[in-house]
């Protein structure tokens, strides 16, 4: 007990000393969070927080070095592209900074990206401050997630590459994170479609989370780093392709990849389909989705997100 409370006093005094050399250069209130950008040394990165102070880093990028993926769980969604490596159509739920339609904008000029984004704020904060420059294959759409995905339905909309990102370690959108939403998201994925969605390791939610994944997806695959309080889920509604496979697309992708610090050959090699987990663990439903309540707050200082 006394050590577990001396590392939490050493983070503390770690973050202190973060929080210390950070710059704001933007704060505002939104109609749905506060949002903060700050400087912190050659990084910027994008805060949201409940509070007027604190919360998760949504965002940052390195100035010197605009290529390179700070964040690992950012480098970890591009393990999708092992399922999917020539993405013609690609949606994202979640706009963050603009971190991943820049990079998939760079690998795959000519395909379409439909960008959806609750808050207009945060569009507006991405592009003034983190070069976020929509391009004319991009279509932003201002509003809620699982409106957007209902209406795609409706107009049998289809998309190779489905990226999920709309989760901060103080709030969770409980709708985005149901069965019944992950089979919408199945039903808008192409033949050789895939859903690539950045979750959570840390806390009791990782269990149902996984059973909720297992029920929505005939194929589920896991991907975590060491160390790392996120973890990716990527679903299929196909059969999980051979390590052979995933090795050959692999060494096909990397020399793109490589530039951005994508270490997508050690990916190949590590996502799982099958992982620990409490098999006994509800499912999460439209009728049954306590995210918050499982997920609560980590002591452990805050989750990347983008």
């Amino acid at each position: 007990m006394k050590l577990s409370m001396m590392l939490l006093a050493l983070l503390g005094m770690a973050i202190a000393s973060l929080d210390a050399h950070a710059r704001v250069v933007h704060e505002e209130r939104s109609l749905y969070r506060n949002i903060l950008v700050e400087d912190r040394g050659r990084e910027r990165c994008l805060l949201f927080s409940e509070r007027r102070r604190g919360g998760a880093y949504q965002t940052c990028i390195d100035r010197a070095d605009p290529d390179r993926l700070v964040f690992s769980y950012v480098r970890m969604m591009f393990a999708g592209l092992l399922l999917a490596p020539a993405p013609e159509r690609i949606l994202l739920i979640g706009l963050g900074g603009g971190t991943m339609p820049r990079v998939l904008e760079a690998l795959y000029p000519e395909a379409e990206q439909d960008l959806v984004e609750i808050d207009p704020a945060v569009v507006r904060v991405a592009k003034a401050f983190f070069d976020f420059q929509p391009t004319a294959n991009m279509r932003i759409h201002e509003r809620d997630g699982r409106v957007f995905v209902k209406r795609a339905l409706l107009s049998e909309q289809k998309w190779d590459l489905i990226l999920l990102d709309a989760f901060t370690d103080e709030y969770i959108p409980e709708h985005l994170l149901t069965q019944e939403f992950l089979e919408e998201l199945k039903g808008l994925l192409s033949e050789d479609g895939v859903v690539v969605a950045n979750t959570f390791a840390n806390s009791r939610l990782y269990h149902h989370e996984s059973a909720t994944y297992r029920a929505a997806f005939p194929t589920v695959a896991s991907l975590r780093e060491s160390g790392s309080f996120n973890r990716i889920l990527i679903g299929l509604d196909r059969p999980w392709p051979g390590q052979t496979t995933l090795e050959t697309r692999a060494r096909s992708l990397a020399p793109a990849l490589a530039r951005f610090g994508v270490d997508i050959d050690g990916y190949a090699g590590a996502l799982q389909t099958e992982w620990t987990y409490d098999r006994k663990a509800r499912v999460l439903t439209d009728r049954y989705a306590p995210a918050n309540l499982l997920q609560g707050r980590s002591v452990l200082g805050p989750v990347q997100k983008e």
